[in-house]
């Protein structure tokens, strides 16, 4: 039997990745046929069924999904391989791969990103910013090398350094509500009236529910600025983090709903890693300046 080439697997991580041969071609760059012949013959080497063709949409099969498991892990480990000769090649990484969620304080984020990118002049900046468990889920797929963001919950292949806690409050324009705001608000009051939320950037959108009314009528938004005019304009109410807003609320554009029943809350954001991947000299710094408290 002769070995799997490095595009066969490609091809079929690509397929599962993004629901069809055509769209795995366009991620690739390649060809609709060039894709179906390596999956072909990708089976026909193992000698076993990955996918099942019988339905509209190609499906793995059992042999699949376990084969699928570990091809992931393979090329994640390919790219970890190639990305680390390329640094050592070059000695400092060419490049960082930074992400930024959607509720971090923009001036102190980017202000520890300007304090050592302005003396790091070898090596570009790639920013991206996500939103809800974007940030997590480019860091999982190796995509990035280095998110700040909040922590939903603990995980032993990240390591996180804590850098800021960013306050959420329940917020409305003056005059938004019929009735009278107090602090005996609860959900049930707010059901009838348009709720604006975030979407999520990711691929995988989490299943968490943040503050969503149930039952309530929603709009979504891409960001948390598209968000913040939507809401001082009047067409909804929602979580906003303080830092964006205390301005208006100092200015009466927004007045907070804060109360006994509707709760705000408090987000500790971290910069956070993956623990087993290998990072570059340029990271290893960055990573250390982090550690060290704002002076």
């Amino acid at each position: 039997m002769s070995e799997p080439t490095l595009l066969q697997l490609q091809c079929f991580a690509a397929l599962v990745a993004h629901g069809s041969f055509s769209a795995a071609a366009t991620h690739l760059n390649r060809t609709h046929p060039t894709v179906h012949a390596a999956l072909k013959s990708l089976e026909e080497q193992l000698g076993i069924v990955l996918l099942n063709r019988g339905g509209y949409r190609v499906a793995l099969t059992a042999e699949g999904a376990a084969f699928h498991a570990r091809v992931v892990l393979f090329l994640r480990q390919f790219d970890e391989l190639r990305r680390e000769a390329a640094q050592l090649a070059a000695g400092n990484e060419p490049e960082l791969r930074v992400v930024v969620g959607d509720l971090c304080p923009l001036p102190e984020t980017l202000g520890m990103l300007r304090r050592f990118f302005g003396a790091s002049t070898g090596t570009r900046l790639n920013l991206m910013v996500e939103t809800i468990s974007g940030p997590w889920e480019r860091l999982a797929d190796g995509d990035c090398d280095l998110i700040f963001h909040h922590l939903d919950k603990p995980d032993p292949q990240i390591e996180a350094i804590a850098l800021f806690e960013v306050q959420l409050l329940p917020v409305s324009a003056p005059g938004f509500f019929a009735g009278q705001i107090s602090d005996a608000l609860t959900p049930d009051d707010m059901r009838p009236y348009m709720q604006c939320v975030i979407k999520d950037s990711s691929r995988r959108p989490s299943q968490a529910n943040y503050y969503l009314i149930e039952g309530a009528r929603t709009c979504s938004v891409a960001d948390q600025l598209m968000k913040r005019e939507l809401i001082v304009q009047g067409l909804a109410w929602g979580h906003l983090p303080t830092h964006l807003v205390q301005a208006d609320l100092k200015a009466n554009r927004l007045i907070s709903l804060e109360g006994r029943h509707l709760r705000g809350a408090k987000l500790q954001h971290y910069a956070a890693r993956r623990r087993d991947v290998v990072h570059g000299p340029v990271a290893e710094r960055l990573w250390s300046q982090l550690r060290k408290p704002a002076s």
